[in-house]
């Protein structure tokens, strides 16, 4: 997949450019299926497939107090997309001043007069530009005029949401991962660096990386079975998610114990697939307590991810 990172970057136009454009954030399967539309529709008219999208995500840029936090970084975005069989990404630089273009203007001036844009597909009931008024009537009117066409596909997904970000955000905010793996047809995942902590688990006989997650939102406080990817590898663990009340924390973070592993993870980059959700966070009495609540959430782990590979155990 060929990256754009700007318009002006565009080797002039990409001929016959079958396009779709949105945040995509969480690239779940209702974007996977429109991708797949896309390739069809290119590889039908010979054309190519092109996917724009924006830098930042707009809430980072108009509600800046607001503590939004994505469901996939931007690089994991960008690795799905190009997984997905896309053949050109054109990313966006999102400012206020963007945000004031108008929809028209943007077709006009973007889709049309540098991609050469001959077909736009978009999700059910989408709308982009100032004011959300790109709706698929004022696309389909452009379109008649500049010479492409316009396919909204129907609602993707079951209930009466379909797949959505916004849905699979609260779910995840309700520790629901299992659900979360059902929509985006993979795990739920976080990643990181390993930060130095505390290091009390090691001194209780189960030491953990501790993940300093920056930009994905966080699933509810709570114990986790989790995958554990790091460098060209896959290992089970137990992850704790939360402010650890036993030791009165007051910063959320996420700490993984990686079964039958005692390596050293300071400074590499880890990825913490959530499985399951064994239990809620809770505050214990003692650390004795604590540690055999421990031996128990890791023999739970243990048995949630017997036999469960990282790409399938959530179809089980």
């Amino acid at each position: 997949m060929i990256i754009y990172r700007d318009v002006e970057e565009l080797p002039g136009s990409i001929s016959g450019a079958v396009v779709t454009v949105g945040n995509f954030d969480g690239v779940h399967l209702g974007h996977r299926e429109i991708f797949r539309r896309v390739r069809r529709a290119a590889r039908e008219s010979g054309g190519v497939s092109v996917v724009v999208t924006f830098f930042p995500h707009p809430l980072k840029v108009l509600a800046p107090d607001r503590d939004f936090r994505l469901i996939t970084t931007y690089a994991e975005k960008e690795r799905l997309i190009g997984e997905s069989g896309i053949e050109y990404l054109v990313i966006i630089p999102f400012s206020r001043e963007f945000a004031a273009v108008s929809a028209e203007r943007f077709v006009r001036e973007i889709l049309s007069g540098r991609l050469a844009m001959r077909r736009l597909i978009i999700g059910y009931d989408y709308a982009f530009g100032r004011n959300r008024e790109g709706d698929v009537r004022l696309l389909r009117r452009l379109g008649e005029e500049l010479g492409f066409g316009v396919e909204m596909l129907e609602q993707i997904g079951d209930g009466e949401t379909g797949f959505s970000s916004s849905a699979i955000r609260e779910r995840i905010t309700l520790g629901d991962v299992r659900g979360v793996a059902q929509l985006l047809g993979r795990h739920f995942s976080v990643g990181g660096v390993v930060v130095h902590g505390f290091h009390r688990g090691r001194g209780i006989g189960f030491p953990t990386a501790n993940v300093r997650v920056e930009e994905e939102i966080l699933p509810l406080p709570g114990v986790y079975a989790v995958k554990v990817e790091g460098d060209g590898w896959v290992l089970d663990g137990a992850c704790n998610v939360g402010d650890n009340p036993t030791f009165h924390g007051s910063k959320v973070t996420v700490e993984a114990h990686i079964v039958d592993f005692d390596g050293d993870l300071y400074g590499r980059r880890l990825r913490v697939h959530f499985i399951d959700r064994i239990r809620d966070e809770r505050e214990f009495p003692d650390v004795h307590a604590l540690t055999e609540a421990i031996r128990r959430d890791v023999e739970r782990c243990r048995e949630v991810l017997r036999g469960c590979a990282l790409a399938t155990c959530h179809d089980e």
